[in-house]
Protein backbone atom coordinates (compact mmCIF):
# COMPACT_ATOMS: atom_id res chain seq x y z
CA UNK A 1 0.00 0.00 0.00
CA UNK A 2 2.86 2.37 0.82
CA UNK A 3 4.44 1.91 -2.61
CA UNK A 4 1.15 2.47 -4.44
CA UNK A 5 0.54 5.63 -2.41
CA UNK A 6 4.03 6.91 -3.13
CA UNK A 7 3.58 6.29 -6.86
CA UNK A 8 0.32 8.24 -6.87
CA UNK A 9 1.91 11.10 -4.92
CA UNK A 10 4.76 11.20 -7.43
CA UNK A 11 2.24 11.29 -10.29
CA UNK A 12 0.49 14.19 -8.57
CA UNK A 13 3.76 16.03 -8.01
CA UNK A 14 4.79 15.59 -11.64
CA UNK A 15 1.37 16.79 -12.77
CA UNK A 16 1.72 19.93 -10.63
CA UNK A 17 5.18 20.46 -12.09
CA UNK A 18 3.78 20.25 -15.62
CA UNK A 19 1.05 22.72 -14.70
CA UNK A 20 3.55 25.19 -13.25
CA UNK A 21 6.10 24.95 -16.04
CA UNK A 22 3.96 24.45 -19.14
CA UNK A 23 0.36 25.12 -18.03
CA UNK A 24 -0.40 21.53 -19.06
CA UNK A 25 -2.57 19.33 -16.85
CA UNK A 26 -1.68 15.76 -17.82
CA UNK A 27 -4.43 14.21 -15.68
CA UNK A 28 -7.09 16.41 -17.27
CA UNK A 29 -5.67 15.67 -20.72
CA UNK A 30 -5.75 11.91 -20.11
CA UNK A 31 -9.08 11.97 -18.31
CA UNK A 32 -11.04 14.16 -20.70
CA UNK A 33 -10.95 17.50 -18.85
CA UNK A 34 -10.68 18.62 -15.25
CA UNK A 35 -14.34 17.99 -14.49
CA UNK A 36 -14.55 14.63 -16.27
CA UNK A 37 -15.38 11.65 -14.08
CA UNK A 38 -12.09 9.84 -14.78
CA UNK A 39 -10.02 12.92 -13.97
CA UNK A 40 -11.91 13.45 -10.73
CA UNK A 41 -11.25 9.82 -9.76
CA UNK A 42 -7.52 10.26 -10.41
CA UNK A 43 -7.41 13.55 -8.48
CA UNK A 44 -9.24 11.84 -5.61
CA UNK A 45 -6.85 8.88 -5.58
CA UNK A 46 -3.85 11.23 -5.55
CA UNK A 47 -5.39 13.12 -2.61
CA UNK A 48 -6.04 9.89 -0.69
CA UNK A 49 -2.48 8.76 -1.42
CA UNK A 50 -1.18 12.04 -0.04
CA UNK A 51 -3.14 11.49 3.16
CA UNK A 52 -1.82 7.94 3.38
CA UNK A 53 1.76 9.19 2.96
CA UNK A 54 1.35 11.34 6.07
CA UNK A 55 1.47 8.07 8.01
CA UNK A 56 4.88 7.35 6.48
CA UNK A 57 6.26 10.36 8.35
CA UNK A 58 5.44 8.66 11.62
CA UNK A 59 6.75 5.23 10.55
CA UNK A 60 10.25 6.62 9.99
CA UNK A 61 12.66 5.02 12.40
CA UNK A 62 10.22 2.44 13.71
CA UNK A 63 11.20 -1.19 13.47
CA UNK A 64 8.78 -3.52 11.74
CA UNK A 65 9.12 -7.18 10.92
CA UNK A 66 10.58 -6.32 7.51
CA UNK A 67 12.88 -3.58 8.82
CA UNK A 68 14.55 -5.50 11.63
CA UNK A 69 18.24 -5.98 11.09
CA UNK A 70 19.35 -9.45 12.03
CA UNK A 71 22.55 -9.49 14.04
CA UNK A 72 24.79 -12.53 14.16
CA UNK A 73 24.57 -14.52 17.37
CA UNK A 74 27.46 -13.96 19.74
Amino acid sequence: MDIAALILVIVGALNWGLISLFQFDLVAWLGGGQTAFLSRIIYGLVALAGLWCITLLFKHGQNTDTDVQHRPAT
